[in-house]
């Protein structure tokens, strides 16, 4: 059994521990508002971006380099966004466990893979398995900025028209609530217009039309030059805002994430501590019952 002094280091050591986890959750819950409000108004012009191809995607048969798949898929750019820093539970591992099947199934499939990361942990983890990542940035994961996004979004724009790659996925955590993070898989090219489209309206062979009676009929839009030019032009802008969204949305979760683990570790660290005080309080009260027996016994030897 552990003697007092050995007690009363684990005590003080869990306590420092203590302090630092309950300080990290202190910092990583002031910048979740800052991160939340980055999201908040980001989160309008993609609504508005998103509504406009949906409206040029009702109209049908309107096609884009950038919406054309491409005859066989032999290349796959891979976007994995993470953070810089760990102790935020599993939300650098959740991503790159999904990077990682992603890899695999890619290569038994006899396919090329093309990696950008945005992370410190991600970059390490690449960088172990003998990966070397296209682009890479490194300090950017909670304060991203649009640099960041644009030079992505240039990346994948000239290689997918150029046919160096012939599709881009996207892995980043989506921060659903304060409490919850939820790893998402996106594919970004070919773009899918009918995503666009508002629930029940369906493609056919004379374009979009309305598939239930109880979807709201909008007006019509018009167009100039027309839709295929405003279409062209609006797509590397969606891409932009996607990519620089995700970051934002990356951001905010990671906060929540460490936040959260850091929570968890705090009161991890109050269980322990009331566990040693107990162990501590029973070890001493062992001790005084010792030394009251040795002097009873004392006493009792010298009355003998």
């Amino acid at each position: 059994m552990p003697n007092l002094h050995d007690i009363e280091r684990r005590i003080s050591s869990v306590e420092s521990t203590k302090q630092i986890t309950r300080t990290m959750q202190m910092v990583a819950a002031a910048k979740i508002r800052h991160s939340q409000e980055r999201v908040d108004h980001a989160t309008p012009y993609a609504d508005a971006m998103k509504e406009l191809l949906g409206n040029i995607a009702r109209m049908g048969g309107t096609e884009a380099p950038l919406t054309m798949p491409h005859d066989e898929v032999k290349t796959t750019f891979l976007c994995v966004i993470v953070s810089d820093r760990g102790l935020a539970g599993g939300f650098n591992s959740n991503i790159l466990r999904r990077a990682e099947r992603i890899l695999k199934a890619r290569k038994a499939e006899g396919k090329d893979i093309i990696v950008a990361v945005c992370g410190k942990k991600g970059i390490a983890y690449f960088n172990y398995r003998g990966i070397e990542p296209v682009l890479a940035f490194r300090d950017l994961s909670a304060d991203p900025r649009v640099e960041e996004a644009d030079a992505l979004t240039d990346y994948v724009i000239e290689n997918y028209l150029s046919g160096k790659i012939d599709e881009a996925i996207v892995l980043y955590n989506h921060a659903k609530n304060a409490a919850e993070q939820v790893p998402c898989t996106d594919q970004l090219l070919p773009i899918d217009l009918k995503s666009f489209l508002p629930d029940g309206y369906v493609f056919n062979v004379s374009g979009a039309t309305e598939a239930d009676a109880n979807v709201e009929i909008e007006g019509s839009i018009e167009y100039e030059e027309d839709e295929a030019v405003v279409l062209n032009q609006l797509l590397p802008e969606y891409i932009a805002g996607y990519f620089y969204y995700v970051l934002i949305d990356s951001a905010s979760a990671e906060q929540a994430a460490r936040r959260n683990a850091m929570k968890t570790a705090t009161d991890n660290a109050n269980d322990m501590i009331e566990n040693l005080n107990r162990l501590y309080n029973r070890v001493r009260q062992g001790a005084i019952t010792t030394e009251i027996n040795e002097i009873v016994g004392g006493a009792a030897a010298l009355e003998d």
